[in-house]
């Protein structure tokens, strides 16, 4: 896992749009969007990124599982050429929940690491009921090892059965504590999905999670924490004191927009003060 100078994680965002696929055709070109994508990737190691995941963002609303060979195809293409053009750790992420496609993804093109929204919990999405991925992740896992697993917790645009259902049964236990509930699903995300890191967002795109949310979570985590959502300059410094790395997705796009082309101004100014933040965090 790359990381920063200082140890902390700093992992660019790139938004392809919506991708070709048996169904539609996209209205951008492949090779636009190949082209696009490698530039963008290699503008952001330039910056100083320790990472970037590249995302079919373009795709809402989202199936449960991107399944369509063209789309998923193209998806392949576009991450092997980006991970040819850069030396930094290359990430996928496939919504809504599609991370054995994400591994295969990552397997076939070369990737570090792939982020799954529900590695062990059922979630209520605007995409439906969305089941854990961790049981479909067991045997390509096992056979080909060596692509990091990046899980959310109580992951953004849904809510956790997994948590509200604890939170039901620990309403008849009058000494559990939200921080305990946290530990459930923390544990259960490392000790039985396996996850090589713990990713926190806000309720939706572009918003940051609250503070004590964060802090109970990296409280209790063997592994790394991220903050998956909502990271800004001005924030940098509250989020970072409680994690391990950032994704930073929205603020360094045109127009703090996600899914806009990168903001390269933005995205220097967001370097400058995670470089600014960190050193006094060592």
């Amino acid at each position: 896992m790359n990381t920063t100078a200082s140890g902390k994680l700093l992992i660019g965002v790139i938004h392809l749009p919506r991708l070709p696929s048996t169904h539609y055709v996209s209205e951008v070109k492949v090779e636009e969007i190949l082209e696009r994508a490698v530039k963008e990737s290699k503008l952001l190691e330039e910056l100083g990124f320790s990472g970037l995941i590249i995302e079919n963002f373009g795709d809402a609303p989202f199936l449960k599982r991107v399944k369509d060979p063209l789309t998923l195809s193209v998806f392949t293409v576009i991450t092997r050429e980006v991970v040819r053009s850069v030396s930094i750790d290359v990430g996928v992420n496939l919504l809504r929940n599609s991370g054995l496609e994400a591994y295969s993804v990552a397997l076939a093109a070369g990737a570090k690491f792939i982020r799954v929204n529900s590695l062990i919990e059922t979630l209520l999405t605007d995409s439906g009921i969305i089941e854990p991925e961790a049981p479909r992740l067991r045997n390509i896992r096992f056979n080909y090892p060596g692509i990091k697993v990046y899980a959310d917790i109580l992951c953004k645009h849904g809510a956790s059965l997994n948590y509200l259902t604890y939170r039901e049964q620990s309403s008849m236990k009058s000494d559990v504590n939200d921080e305990e509930l946290m530990r459930e699903l923390v544990m259960d995300a490392v000790e039985r999905g396996k996850a090589d890191a713990l990713i926190v967002t806000g309720l939706r795109t572009g918003e940051e999670p609250s503070i004590e949310f964060l802090s109970k979570i990296k409280n209790v985590s063997p592994v790394p924490v991220i903050v998956g959502s909502g990271a800004r300059p001005e924030n940098l410094e509250k989020l970072m004191m409680n994690a391990d790395g950032v994704i930073v997705g929205s603020y360094i796009k045109i127009n703090g927009k996600a899914g806009n082309p990168l903001d390269v101004e933005k995205a220097k100014q967001f370097v400058s003060k995670f470089n600014e933040v960190t050193r006094t965090l060592r």
